[in-house]
């Protein structure tokens, strides 16, 4: 009889106890949002405090679910379900994560304007300014395909740098601006690099005759043959858009050249420049049929004016000749075809 009484007695605290532990597994488990790891690695903790046993690792990009918040920690748990401490610097929410998505999204199919290399480990920003949100982290020597360019205020405690006044319509005097590229990596990433980190891939050949001026953009208009001492090969024949070397400009390209190779004496010749452009990225290279002509390669560059307003200029190329191709009431080009030898 004693036996029985005390075994009723002791199934309501039973009960109640596992009743209890299980509404705290539920608390210690229930997911508070999604994040994304936005350092290249980082380590889970057992606890915070300053000596702690590493439980597991986390890269870059991985989602987690965050669990508990506690001062500058979080405990989140992987796909894996490795639960741990991470500091909340190393993580970025779910807008970041898909604001990078829709960028990506967005810019998938743009044509390349240049390829690139990283100098340093950069981070791949949402939008351009070195505090914005980011979450990729690129490695140094990681290539590039570069699709738009954009200027951001500088973020500096220096005196600001002089301002520019090379030309009528140039920006206002205002904060010092620094300049950004649109890139897509080599997992189809897309997001805004500081544009200080990355360094135009340009062949030797043309870079040598830059002039002190900076290279924006270059393409391949088509390639000729050329035997050279018996070894016969097809070279390049290039366009190139570059500017002043400033960030801070308010267009992204004022002058073209085109590359043409002399086959007679093998190399390069400027077979056309001009300069005083408002130019803006992209530039389109196609190729169209002019009748007697054949078909040649042609580009499109793309201008803005001081209200905001973008026409198009195009340009056929017709070895060595590179000619404006004039639309009904159109102006003359402002500058001729000149070509010079190097």
């Amino acid at each position: 009889m004693l036996g029985s009484s005390r075994a009723g007695w002791l199934f309501p605290v039973a009960l109640a106890a596992l009743l209890s532990l299980a509404g705290c597994s539920r608390g210690r488990h229930r997911v508070l949002e999604v994040a994304y790891v936005s350092a290249p690695q980082a380590a889970l903790r057992d606890q915070v405090a300053a000596v702690y046993n590493r439980v597991g690792n986390v890269r870059n990009g991985e989602r987690v679910e965050v669990l508990e918040h506690e001062k500058r920690f979080s405990r989140v748990r992987t796909a894996s379900g490795i639960e741990g401490w991470i500091e909340q610097r190393y993580l970025v929410d779910q807008k970041t994560f898909d604001a990078l998505q829709k960028l990506t999204e967005e810019n998938q199919s743009d044509a390349v304007q240049a390829p690139g290399v990283l100098r340093n480990d950069t981070n791949l920003h949402v939008t351009p300014g070195r505090d914005t949100e980011h979450l990729y982290q690129l490695a140094s020597g990681a290539k590039v395909a570069i699709l738009k360019r954009a200027t951001a205020e500088k973020q500096s405690t220096a005196a600001p740098a002089p301002k520019l006044s090379k030309r009528p319509g140039q920006a206002p005097a205002g904060p010092a601006l620094e300049d950004w590229w649109l890139v897509r990596d080599d997992q189809n990433r897309v997001g805004w690099v500081l544009a200080r980190m990355v360094d135009l891939d340009v062949p030797l050949d043309i870079a040598q005759y830059a002039e002190g001026q900076r290279f924006v953009a270059f393409f391949v208009l088509d390639q000729v043959p050329d035997n050279d001492k018996g070894v016969q090969k097809q070279v390049p024949q290039y366009l190139c858009v570059l500017t002043e070397p400033h960030d801070g400009l308010p267009y992204d390209f004022d002058q073209v050249r085109v590359f043409t190779w002399n086959t007679r004496k093998h190399r390069y010749e400027t077979a056309y420049r001009e300069h005083g452009l408002n130019g803006i990225l992209p530039v389109t290279i196609t190729k169209e049929n002019f009748d007697k002509e054949g078909t040649l390669p042609v580009f499109i560059l793309r201008e803005k004016d001081e209200a905001g307003n973008v026409s198009e200029r195009k340009y056929k190329l017709n070895t060595p000749i590179v000619r404006r191709v004039l639309a009904p009431g159109d102006a003359s080009p402002r500058v001729s075809s000149k070509r010079s030898r190097h």
